[in-house]
């Protein structure tokens, strides 16, 4: 992806944490930040839109499994499109795979640009550095004790870092091209705000912490 379409990518995700539309199955009007895009297509078959650019009306459903199951089952697309749909039956799986997706590449992106460090070493300084980040992307299946101590680092100096723990080792593996990735750090700026918006997204498919903020300790 060029510099130019990455930064319309991270001002798009701007954007869909201020606009709003209505959830078709609970009927609440939620930034874009926290649902789904959906367009039925010339075929019919009901698409997921996750970055809002597919022509077509938008049919918008929250960003957790439990709504886009209702939305299925319902047969909430077909009446919102009013006519027939078509909906693959494996589309409330796909749903949190294309999240994952474009986390990943995000990520590599990230690391590309210089604005991903990577590794508990290079967490540790870059939280202890003049210039700390935003951002820690934590492995939801690594170990506490390394992810506790980071949060005292974090901590001790008065910083406000978010952290999201919805990605796997093997996901942020493959996002990075490393092996047994646990640990990494992201500076702030919109494409920090984008991997938040969709690690966000992806909590609600997955049973891990939210993007609300710094990790929290057992204490």
């Amino acid at each position: 992806m060029s510099l130019a379409a990455a930064t319309k990518a991270e001002d798009d995700a701007m954007r869909g944490r201020e606009r709003e539309r209505r959830c078709i199955v609970s009927g609440e009007v939620l930034p874009e930040a926290k649902l789904i895009r959906f367009v039925v297509g010339p075929d019919g078959v009901v698409t997921p839109d996750l970055a809002a650019k597919l022509p077509g009306r938008g049919i918008w459903v929250g960003a957790n499994a439990a709504t886009l199951a209702s939305a299925i089952a319902k047969n909430e697309f077909a009446k919102t499109a009013k006519h027939a749909v078509k909906i693959s039956p494996d589309l409330a799986a796909r749903v949190p795979l294309l999240i994952v997706q474009r986390m990943q590449s995000d990520l590599g992106m990230a690391l590309r640009s210089g604005q991903l460090v990577l590794g508990f070493d290079s967490v540790q300084r870059a939280l202890q550095g003049p210039e700390p980040p935003s951002l820690l992307v934590e492995a939801s299946d690594g170990a506490q004790d390394g992810k506790r101590k980071l949060f005292a680092i974090s901590h001790a100096r008065g910083l406000k870092v978010e952290t999201i723990e919805c990605l796997t080792s093997a996901e942020l593996s493959v996002a990075v091209g490393r092996e047994n990735v646990i640990h990494a750090a992201l500076k702030s700026g919109r494409l920090q705000e984008r991997l938040s918006m969709d690690a966000e997204r992806l909590s609600g498919f997955r049973s891990v912490a939210t993007p609300a903020g710094p990790y929290e300790s057992d204490a």
